[in-house]
């Protein structure tokens, strides 16, 4: 038994990360497993927990909505399917399922050119797009892809969410000043704006600035708290009775009441162009942001999450949406960590927060008729704020100025192409930095640590001692077909360079734990080279696969043996006469 510091509860050591794994079809329904373990005492918290998500979500999801460019109600289904679903199959237990930011803005923008203004046609392409990504989890699930994700680097989404931020931000402004708006992408935008300052409603925009600092001195001085919730219900009583409803603000107007209809798309994949790459888009947003919002709260309560079975849990709740007239849904920090705040224990939360906007959507959606639209404005307003990281900019810049132009390169592609094609661009920067990298490995050239039998590399430790008539390399990377010419440029470079005559170059693989053909080839050709040169070769430390190849080469034949415990300092003892193992 371990004790939380925090809530200062026993947990069982099952909940810990140590604890073996579950199998079989427990595995995949993670409600055998946690409700297994539930307590009673847990009731009440996840119930509290789920009505402060349900307040927190209702008002977001209406904004949310706007952004897909769908009517409200679309986003409060997004709440109430998601998270019911999700809890079937996720296997995180605080992990709130719901609408973002960004995904909201990705349909909006890119479902806008395949609707053809028909806004029947415009939520079935929202409803489809879920669909696929559903099904796209499923077939990432089946070949266990979970950890391509990886391979999106912190530092693209750093300034991929910053352009995203800044993208979503134009959209909202026009309806802060009171004006139309309009354009296509960022600066068109930022220029309609510009032009139709001079229109603003004064009215509109007193009350949305009063909106925008109550949320956030409530987000400062009320954390977890549902303030939204708060703003929407003042606002919408201001508005009944005063006159300020009569000063030109756009209001929600009627929601239909009560429970979405089960209901299949329309549309079918084949009917619509470009849904494919957009459900991609999509889901890499999906999974990224709720992998990553899981991890953490799984940290924060002692356990861990796993990563393929968050698949199967977005994949059921997307369907769900898909199914039941909402769009493509994802797990979000922030609603997340109200859930986690507000006691969550399971993902039984997730099943009141949806019985309680049920409720509401039976039997107060007519309260919601009089909600400015310029509340919403400013709640996501406040929402992207946090997706604009700068402290870890400033971090970035100050350790990796290329890390850093990386990061640019991904902000400019959402800010000059759009959210889809910025996503894409985040993605190709994304392998090419890896392709880089992988491509062109440090190539360390070694030197003997003083008083040691040890070499490293001399041009970090310029302390170390060269050996006369002698190069030392290291290869911090696999010897594959992609980089093998690089390593064999960079040795050549240097043995050209080399103060004086050589007559021994030294590999050393401790660090190459994988040689394909190409790069045992390599280091034949670079033997029959320095042959010819006058030159040995000998390579040392390879480990035993590596080794297995190189002998089925010849290698062993041509440079000498080159055993488990054949070190640099053996061959170099050998060179200078001494005795040593070289010879063993």
């Amino acid at each position: 038994m371990t004790l939380n510091a925090e809530t200062e509860e026993v947990r069982p050591a099952s909940a810990l990360a140590g604890a073996p794994p579950a199998r079989g079809w427990r595995a995949l329904f993670p409600p055998a497993q946690w409700l297994a373990a539930y307590q009673t005492k847990w009731l009440a918290k996840d119930a509290i927990a789920g009505v402060t998500l349900a307040a927190y979500g209702i008002p977001v999801s209406l904004a949310y909505a706007s952004l897909a460019g769908l009517p409200p109600q679309y986003g409060i289904y997004c709440y109430l399917v998601g998270g019911l679903f999700y809890a079937l199959f996720g296997s995180s237990r605080q992990l709130a399922i719901g609408p973002t930011s960004a995904i909201s803005m990705l349909v909006g923008v890119t479902v806008a050119g395949m609707a053809q203004g028909d806004p029947g046609r415009w939520a079935s392409i929202a409803a489809l797009t879920a669909v696929v990504i559903a099904v796209m989890c499923v077939l990432a699930w089946l070949f266990r892809l979970s950890s391509l994700v990886n391979f999106i680097s912190e530092t693209i989404l750093l300034g991929f969410k910053a352009g995203a931020a800044l993208t979503i931000a134009m959209t909202q402004l026009p309806k802060l000043f009171g004006v139309k708006g309009g354009g296509h992408g960022f600066f068109e935008s930022a220029v309609t704006l510009g032009s139709q300052l001079p229109d603003t409603n004064f009215a509109v925009l007193a009350f949305g600035l009063a909106a925008l600092a109550v949320l956030l001195l409530g987000e400062k001085f009320l954390p977890g708290r549902p303030i939204a919730l708060f703003v929407v219900v003042i606002s919408i009583v201001v508005l009944s009775v005063t006159p300020l409803g009569e000063l030109g603000f756009k209001i929600v107007g009627a929601l239909p009441q009560g429970l979405p209809d089960f209901k299949l798309p329309d549309l079918r994949v084949r009917d619509v162009d470009g849904v494919i790459p957009l459900a991609f888009a999509c889901l890499l947003l999906a999974y990224v942001e709720s992998v990553s919002a899981a991890r953490a709260l799984a940290q924060a309560n002692g356990y861990e999450i796993d990563a393929r079975q968050e698949l199967l849990g977005l994949g059921a709740a997307n369907l769900a949406a898909g199914f039941f007239q909402a769009y493509p849904v994802a797990g979000g920090l922030s609603q997340s960590s109200v859930n986690d705040k507000a006691g969550a224990k399971t993902p039984l939360a997730l099943v009141f927060a949806s019985l309680t906007i049920g409720l509401c959507l039976m039997y107060l959606t007519g309260l919601l008729y009089n909600l400015p639209n310029v509340v919403l404005a400013a709640i996501v307003l406040v929402a992207v704020k946090g997706l604009i990281n700068i402290g870890e900019l400033r971090h970035v810049w100050r350790v990796s100025r290329f890390e850093f132009g990386v990061s640019m390169v991904a902000f400019g592609g959402v800010l000059l192409l759009g959210i889809l094609k910025g996503v894409i661009v985040a993605v190709l920067v994304s392998m090419l930095l890896l392709i880089r990298r992988a491509a062109h490995p440090h190539v360390a050239f070694l030197g003997h640590i003083p008083g040691t039998r040890s070499y490293s590399d001399i041009e970090r430790n310029p302390d170390n001692e060269s050996v006369p008539g002698v190069l030392m390399f290291r290869v911090e990377a696999s010897l594959l077909y992609f980089n093998v010419e690089h390593v064999r440029d960079a040795v050549w470079q240097k043995v050209r360079s080399a103060a004086g005559p050589l007559s021994l170059v030294v590999c050393d693989l401790s660090t190459s734990p994988v040689v394909d053909l190409a790069g045992a080839r390599m280091l034949a050709k670079l033997h029959e080279e320095f042959k010819a040169a006058g030159i040995r070769l000998r390579l040392v430390a390879a480990h035993a696969a590596v080794r297995d190849i190189l002998r089925a080469e010849g290698l062993e034949e041509n440079v000498g043996y080159f055993g488990r415990r054949i070190t640099v300092a053996d061959v170099i003892d050998e060179f200078r006469g001494r005795p040593g193992n070289a010879a063993a």
